[in-house]
């Protein structure tokens, strides 16, 4: 009888992963906006670690969730034209009609307004919810009221963005919430955006509301949780069954 311990492997074609591949797909990637404030976690815990050991447990306990608020995990975007995707991870805390921001210089004519609110375990990382030109961009400073306050819309620090799509403009804004002090645009008026494209990041707890043009339907509702650059909004083309790939 032959030596099943001698028989030769048969050769499937595939390459082991190592060990490394297989942390490295684990680990949730971490936007370099973290980096600094990172360093500034880890040096505190150093330093407070001396001063007296609980002090240094609880410095570690701030790194780490420093690092999974910056975390920046891969999406997938769905492929197909005319869907409105989330721009932003969170719940859906409102659905509306309202008036877009008046810095943007769109007519000033009621649209259909999404909010998406982000605590401060969210991901923070703000995608493009369309494919299309950056036509306008406008910053203005505010107070910072609790992001799920409707007068939130007007009187936080935001930052605006008209988006020029093939089926019409759409506006989306990034509102700084009680905790938020920084907005920080990736992009500049002008570019290209592609779906699901990082524009922006808004630092501790905050709000993204996307104004859409009348007859646009909304395919989420509110009390939903959102999935940037997964979670499908509205479809242009008019289709009412709802479509998401997680979320929905």
């Amino acid at each position: 009888m032959p030596d099943a311990r001698a028989a030769p492997t048969r050769a499937t074609g595939l390459t082991p992963m190592s060990l490394v591949d297989s942390v490295r797909r684990t680990i949730v990637p971490i936007h370099k906006e973290g980096y600094v404030f990172i360093a500034i976690g880890v040096v505190a815990t150093l330093v407070l670690g001396q001063l007296w050991a609980p002090f240094g447990w609880i410095g570690t306990l701030i790194t780490l969730w420093i690092c999974y608020f910056f975390r920046d995990p891969v999406r997938i975007v769905p492929q197909r034209e005319g869907l409105v995707i989330s721009p932003a991870d969170g719940r859906i805390s409102q659905i509306a009609t309202a008036v877009p921001p008046p810095e943007l210089d769109l007519p000033a004519e009621p649209m259909t307004r999404i909010s998406v609110f982000m605590n401060v375990f969210d991901c923070h990382v703000n995608r493009s919810p369309v494919a299309g030109r950056l036509l306008k961009m406008a910053y203005t400073p505010g107070l910072f009221l609790n992001a799920e306050l409707d007068k939130a819309s007007e009187d936080n620090e935001r930052n605006a963005l008209a988006i020029e799509t093939p089926a019409g403009t759409i506006a989306v804004v990034q509102i700084a919430g009680l905790i938020a002090r920084r907005i920080v645009p990736f992009v500049k008026e002008g570019d290209p955006l592609g779906q699901g494209e990082r524009f922006g990041l808004i630092r501790f707890g905050s709000r993204v509301d996307v104004y859409l043009p009348q007859g646009v339907t909304p395919l989420v509702g509110e009390g939903q949780t959102a999935i940037a650059g997964e979670t499908v909004l509205a479809d242009f083309s008019g289709n009412d069954i709802a479509r998401a790939f997680r979320g929905i």
